[in-house]
């Protein structure tokens, strides 16, 4: 508490405090040394607070408000000196009516009325705290030797004993008498001891009296002046309009007001001492955390070390066994060449002195002989065999550069926060899946990428479906009437993250699906939302479906709109990349029905099979059914089953298509119940 009970100024407890506007305090003496001039009729400038140690007093420090030229006025910039506390205080002034206060704190100036420092309320009870405080800590109370000094001594100023509130000047005996008598224009103004000698006894201290009215104690509160007040105050109605309430109501009132406040206050304080020792706690923690990680991290780069030892003595053994093959091989070449060398040679000098011999007869017995060994000889040098088997050089390149941009993106791991996958925004559509996901923390390395997998819709292996930087991302081609589990992972240059926790989507039991303009022949012509289709050529034209088909069962109907039983539609399925020029079923990736008004026949490859009878007319409807867990392909004519199964043995990935010609129009109904009590 001591610090609430020390000026701000001065850096001492205070004496004589007076409670400024602000409801700051600042001693009395204090109070006169900081108080400035400023011109007339002007109103100091409202300065604003600032976090800096040397408040910022809005732009007084950088240029003077006043120039001396033009008011007669001294500079209002403040000093740069600074209080004990370290708060930067203005330079005194003598006493003047235009004079303004500001307080050290808040920096808030407030004008000085003709009372002066006298306008603003003592303390008191901040004086019997200080009191008190000090008796309590046995702390001396200041001597007479730091009393205040008169203020109009020549030389060798003495104590002061009064002092005028109105001139607000400091006088000894003497020099009262000299220049302050107690009569004429003085007489009415009010002298009072010094601030040294005005503190009573603490179990002497009075209730506090009115500012303008001394003989009247406080007794009433202004709740709209926020200040007691006494009888006479009320009396000359400058409180007339305001809320006035007894001051020992207010006073119990506000000390309730204040006890809950501490309440309050207490319980921060009690949240604030759980949370030191919570941090206090965490110190700790990190302490251990961090001897115990770098152990590991040692751990670590000393296997890695290891491993790097364990390697690097294989590839020693490598060497070396190259470096011994090669060496044996030089050596046997080098025994097995000096050998022939030798033979040669001998053989030479022989053939040389047989040359020397004058015995032809002698010279023809041996002869053939000698010169069959001598080719034979030559012969055995043949070519490679005065070439190295070996070469000097090692046929092993060590490649690390791979190897040591790993080691330079050794790193720890910050992204162990794995990504989220946003349920509310993943959804599926026919066989189409859309996934979304989130960061859920920040990683130290940016992440450059997601890696989305989907197993195959039977809980088997995952595959990678989406790698990129997108956070959404929409799969199409999946299972109808499937579940699938879907999962994501983020990556960086340090490696690839976690996987988020895993996400079932379920695809739709039936098909919602249109006419595809993209792959419709460009004679087709689409409307209705791209579920009615009409053609402008004579010859046939092929459309297909949205959808695409590889597991489940599926059924789907097609309107007959307009058919003047000259064309012949064809309706069934086809792969996606099915002839667009010709009648549905003539090639080998469609399975179509193509009808007329009284007949139909099953087409594939252009064979024709399963002829039925009985055909459409206008305002008929075609139903095809796609079942591919028995793998057949069946028809339906007004909800009535055309003729036994009309394909077998599918396999693969289908999509409806229609063949279409001039003067016939279609309109495609799906997401229907598959029919039931098929005939096989």
């Amino acid at each position: 508490m001591e610090e609430e009970l020390k000026c701000p100024v001065c850096g001492s407890f205070f004496k004589d405090p007076i409670l400024l506007p602000c409801s700051h305090n600042v001693c009395l003496l204090c109070a006169r040394n900081i108080t400035v001039q400023t011109p007339d009729g002007e109103t100091p400038v409202q300065s604003r607070a600032s976090g800096s140690s040397d408040y910022d007093y809005l732009d007084m420090d950088k240029m003077s408000l006043y120039s001396e030229t033009d008011s007669g006025y001294g500079s209002y910039t403040p000093c740069q000196l600074k209080s004990p506390n370290g708060v930067r205080v203005f330079p005194p002034s003598a006493a003047h009516r235009n004079c303004s206060l500001t307080c050290p704190l808040c920096h808030r100036s407030v004008s000085l009325d003709e009372r002066g420092l006298r306008g603003f309320p003592r303390n008191r009870l901040l004086e019997a705290i200080v009191a008190r405080y000090q008796q309590t800590r046995g702390i001396p109370c200041p001597s007479s030797s730091s009393a205040v000094k008169c203020q109009l001594c020549d030389r060798n100023p003495v104590p002061a004993t009064v002092m005028c509130e109105q001139c607000d000047v400091y006088y000894c005996n003497a020099c009262q008498q000299r220049c302050h008598p107690s009569r004429g224009p003085l007489a009415k103004h009010r002298l009072v001891p010094p601030p040294s000698q005005q503190q009573p006894p603490l179990a002497a201290r009075k209730s506090g009296t009115c500012v303008d009215h001394e003989s009247e104690n406080f007794s009433m509160y202004c709740c709209s002046c926020k200040a007691p007040v006494c009888v006479k105050c009320l009396e000359e109605g400058k409180h007339a309009k305001h809320d006035v309430k007894p001051l020992a109501v207010m006073w119990k009132q506000h000390k309730c007001q204040l006890s809950q406040a501490l309440n309050g206050v207490s319980d921060k304080a009690k949240e604030a001492k759980e949370f030191l020792v919570q941090l206090k706690n965490m110190l700790q923690q990190i302490q251990e955390n961090g001897v115990e990680f770098e152990a590991c991290l040692v751990a670590q780069c000393d296997s890695l070390i290891e491993a790097l030892t364990r390697q690097k003595a294989k590839l020693l053994t490598k060497v070396t066994k190259e470096k011994e093959y090669k060496l044996k091989v030089v050596r046997d070449q080098i025994t097995h060449c000096t050998m022939k060398l030798r033979q040669t040679t001998g053989m030479m000098e022989y053939c040389l002195e047989v040359l020397k011999e004058n015995d032809p007869s002698g010279f023809l017995q041996i002869s053939d002989a000698l010169i069959k060994r001598v080719t034979s000889s030559q012969d055995q040098w043949v070519k490679g065999a005065l070439e190295p088997k070996v070469g000097p050089d090692f046929d092993l390149t060590l490649t690390t550069d791979s190897l040591m941009q790993t080691i330079l993106l050794l790193d720890f791991c910050q992204g162990k926060a794995a990504p989220l996958l946003q349920l509310e925004k993943c959804c599926t559509r026919n066989n189409s899946a859309t996934l979304a996901w989130r960061v859920t923390a920040p990683a130290a390395s940016p992440i450059e990428g997601y890696i989305l997998e989907l197993d195959d819709g039977n809980g088997g292996q995952y595959r990678e479906v989406y790698v990129g930087k997108e956070t959404v991302c929409t799969v199409d081609g999946l299972h109808f009437n499937s579940s699938y589990n879907a999962r994501v992972k983020a990556y960086n240059a340090i490696g690839v993250g976690p996987y988020s926790k895993t996400v079932v989507l379920k695809t739709s039991d039936v098909a919602w699906f249109t006419f595809d303009p993209t792959s419709a022949h460009r004679d087709i012509a689409l409307s209705n939302e791209n579920q009615t289709a009409t053609c402008s050529s004579y010859d046939d034209r092929v459309v297909l479906g949205t959808a695409a088909f590889s597991k489940g069962t599926h059924y789907w109907e097609v309107s007959i709109d307009r058919y003047d039983n000259h064309p012949d539609p064809a309706f069934g399925v086809a792969r996606i990349n099915t002839m667009k020029e010709m009648m549905l079923g003539k090639d080998d990736k469609a399975w179509a029905m193509y009808v007329d008004n009284n007949r139909s026949w099953f087409m594939h490859n252009n064979s024709h099979t399963n002829r039925a009878e009985g055909g459409i007319t206008k305002g008929s409807t075609v139903g095809i059914l796609l079942d591919l867990t028995k793998r057949t392909l069946t028809f339906f004519i007004n909800k009535e089953q055309h003729g036994p199964t009309a394909f077998e043995n599918l396999d693969g990935v289908f999509v409806p298509a229609v063949s279409l010609n001039r003067n016939v129009q279609v309109t495609l109904l799906t997401g229907l119940e598959v029919p039931k009590n098929i005939k096989q």
